[in-house]
């Protein structure tokens, strides 16, 4: 099994970068969902309400995350300033968070037409994973949906766009499913099936377990070069993403968290091997 690539999205819903090499930290890969697009009440916003935040495109340096748009000039946020304190709302969790200032939000506002506001994750306040699925992992998240890590494989998006061309659509690229870590080596979908990753980073082991399929709402179906929704993803996957471990929801990719290697290095091309969770 290898390490096809690797997928870091800053700014919730936003798109995102393919780093080379990301550092594994308590709440999934450095710097991964670290910023929330909210509205005036703190409520999260995302492409499911909002598909032009996936015209938002972020580019990460030392210091500062840049984000651009059409029509719009960069703006530059510093990695290491907030604001005001504040709290906001991710899927009714309550979370402690910075405000970004008046600049962030009017950015956001004037791209996507309405009032918003950046906020920053509170790292001394983490959420906590669903104990149901991580058992005794008590895993940490900032403002992922709910897990700190999401794992799919390339022969399973290589999967969807055979079934794409089978019905006269267009192929999709992997940015339509938001995974930070992409396997080679494997089967379409046998992710379904993993239980632990292992990999083996120049400061130690790490080792990733899956513990729950991610259950996949409109997103996949935003074209995140228009930013315009559609639906023909959501109809290749009915027919065969059905997941009787989630009650018939559709499903694509595993949701995972770290039981070792915080402060790894994760590398584009390392080799690694899993194991197989049999019911």
């Amino acid at each position: 099994m290898s390490l096809e690539s690797i997928h870091v999205y800053p700014v919730k819903s936003c798109a995102g970068n393919a780093p080379r090499e990301a550092v594994l930290t308590e709440t999934g890969l450095d710097l991964d969902r670290q910023w929330l697009v909210v509205d005036p009440t703190g409520s999260f916003v995302t492409q499911r309400e909002l598909p032009k935040m996936a015209l938002v495109q972020t580019t990460l340096k030392p210091s500062e995350l840049i984000l651009r748009a059409p029509g719009m000039l960069a703006l530059h946020v510093a990695i290491d300033r907030v604001e005001e304190r504040t709290e906001v709302e991710v899927w009714g969790d309550r979370v402690a968070a910075f405000d970004m200032g008046a600049l962030c939000a009017q950015w956001f506002s004037d791209f996507l037409g309405r009032p918003l506001r950046l906020a920053r994750f509170d790292p001394e306040a983490p959420r906590r994973a669903d104990r149901k699925w991580t058992g005794a992992i008590a895993a940490a998240n900032a403002f992922q949906d709910g897990f700190p890590l999401l794992v799919a494989s390339a022969a399973s998006i290589d999967e969807v766009n055979r079934r794409l061309a089978g019905a006269g659509h267009e192929p999709v690229t992997l940015a339509r499913f938001r995974p930070n870590i992409v396997l080679g080596g494997i089967d379409a979908n046998a992710e379904d099936h993993l239980d632990e990753i292992v990999f083996a980073a120049a400061e130690g082991t790490v080792r990733l377990k899956l513990v729950k399929p991610c259950t996949r709402c409109s997103i996949p179906d935003v074209d995140p070069a228009s930013g315009v929704a559609g639906h023909a993803v959501g109809d290749v996957l009915a027919p065969y993403r059905a997941d009787p471990r989630m009650g018939g929801a559709i499903t694509f990719a595993m949701n995972a968290v770290v039981v070792e290697g915080f402060d790894c290095t994760l590398t584009t091309g390392m080799r690694g091997r899993a194991s197989y969770a049999f019911a």
